[in-house]
């Protein structure tokens, strides 16, 4: 319930191996220091499995051919095919919808009384990914595939489901069974999706008709199953996750009123390198996810240690991003650290590191840059009930209340420079 505070406590207690004994679900290693965390990262994946350690917790609601339940020769066959839809350079194509749907959005906050900024901002990048990457032009909220999108990733978001989904206990069959059915409907809506798209033929620039058009080096391309898979993974991995680190960003700049005006007068110039610090910093210091998660195939050694087959080895990238010996005051909300400077994989890795870093980081860094140039020239926010705190929403950790805010002011929208892709 207080995993921050328990990551905190547990490294200052034992150091940057870490043994926690979960109830019901057996051992898990955390490493914590950064030297440690590069072994287990560049680890060859016949001995370290990523997909195995994310099959236990979303393996049920992503499927087995998912980016990333997947190991092996599967996995990178898997991500040479996606990655050509997801080059940096590519992002370009989707600036004008990304800062459509976010002006879109920005019309139908209410002024003068607080409000949540985290549904606002899952809508924002639900409908994102819907047209970029889905292709599907219609994303009002009664279209049967959005609206059983929305039921889904809600109660999947809930403590409730994610335990129902790791112990499989009785006494929660009636949500699970709930799951089972909004996730039959969405393949049926998926489904239609891809046939009527493969039916199109080439030429669509949404990354789903250029998943379509992927060969792998023997000339075959990905199967409808595959293609659902890998849908439903860029939904949950790109939709979520982005929402809440928006969530957190406006929740940092508002608490921090002096980085909020630098912020404001470098957009206004045109400049986006304190932009970029702002999004790096805000990664750092409230990552979504605290650990990510590898399963020993053959005897590893690590800190002194042989781990055997079957040990869990979980990095974490809360810990890496708190490291004293890597940032000053690492407690701080200080965007000024990253001007000029890159960041190191392996303490920061908001996205996962190695082969296995997350494939739409270009992607999401990319939607929040636009979602944040869009806004913050336009409203005046303030926070309705102070800085948030960390509370768990699923396996991600998110802002109390949605981070609450107050629109005292929204100015009328104005034409801004391009963004620059990652």
């Amino acid at each position: 319930m207080r995993p921050l505070p328990m990551l905190d406590e547990c490294h200052r207690e034992h150091g940057d191996l870490i043994t926690l004994r979960v109830p019901f679900d057996g051992a898990i290693i955390v490493v914590a220091s950064p030297e440690l965390i590069r072994e287990v990262l560049t680890a060859d994946g016949d001995v370290l499995r990523a997909g195995a350690g994310n099959a236990t917790v979303v393996g049920p609601l992503l499927g087995k051919h998912s980016l990333l339940t997947l190991d092996g020769a599967e996995h990178l066959r898997q991500r040479r095919l996606l990655l050509p839809a997801f080059h940096g350079e590519r992002m370009h194509a989707f600036a004008t919808v990304m800062r459509e749907i976010t002006e879109a959005s920005l019309e139908a906050w209410p002024v003068g009384a607080p409000f949540s900024l985290h549904p606002m901002m899952q809508s924002i990048t639900l409908d994102v990914i819907l047209r970029t990457v889905f292709g599907v032009a219609n994303t009002d909220d009664k279209t049967p595939l959005r609206a059983a999108l929305v039921e889904l990733l809600e109660l999947a978001a809930t403590p409730l489901m994610l335990t129902a989904g790791l112990l499989k206990l009785d006494v929660l069959r009636i949500p699970w069974l709930k799951v089972t059915k909004l996730k039959h409907a969405i393949d049926d809506e998926l489904y239609r999706v891809i046939a009527e798209r493969r039916r199109a033929g080439a030429g669509g620039s949404d990354v789903l008709s250029m998943m379509i058009a992927a060969r792998d080096e023997h000339g075959r391309a990905m199967s409808d199953v595959e293609l659902r898979d890998e849908l439903v993974t860029l939904l949950v991995a790109g939709h979520e996750t982005t929402a809440t680190s928006l969530a957190w960003t406006f929740d940092q700049l508002l608490a921090n009123p002096h980085t909020l005006v630098r912020l404001r007068d470098e957009l206004a110039g045109g400049r986006d390198e304190y932009l970029d610090a702002v999004i790096r910093e805000t990664l750092r210091l409230r990552p979504i996810v605290p650990l990510v998660g590898r399963v020993v195939a053959k005897p590893f050694q690590l800190g002194g240690y042989t781990f055997r087959e079957g040990a869990r080895l979980a990095p974490s990238i809360y810990l890496a991003g708190r490291h004293a010996a890597t940032y000053r005051s690492p407690e701080q909300f200080e965007p000024e650290r990253w001007i000029g400077v890159k960041p190191d994989p392996y303490t920061w890795l908001p996205f996962g590191g190695g082969i296995r870093r997350c494939i739409g980081m270009a992607f999401a860094q990319f939607e929040m840059r636009v979602v944040l140039q869009t806004v913050v020239p336009r409203v005046r926010l303030r926070l309705a009930d102070g800085p948030a705190r960390v509370v768990r929403r699923g396996i991600t950790l998110a802002p109390s209340g949605g981070t609450r805010v107050v629109l005292e002011e929204r100015a009328a929208p104005a034409r801004s420079h391009p963004p620059r892709a990652a």
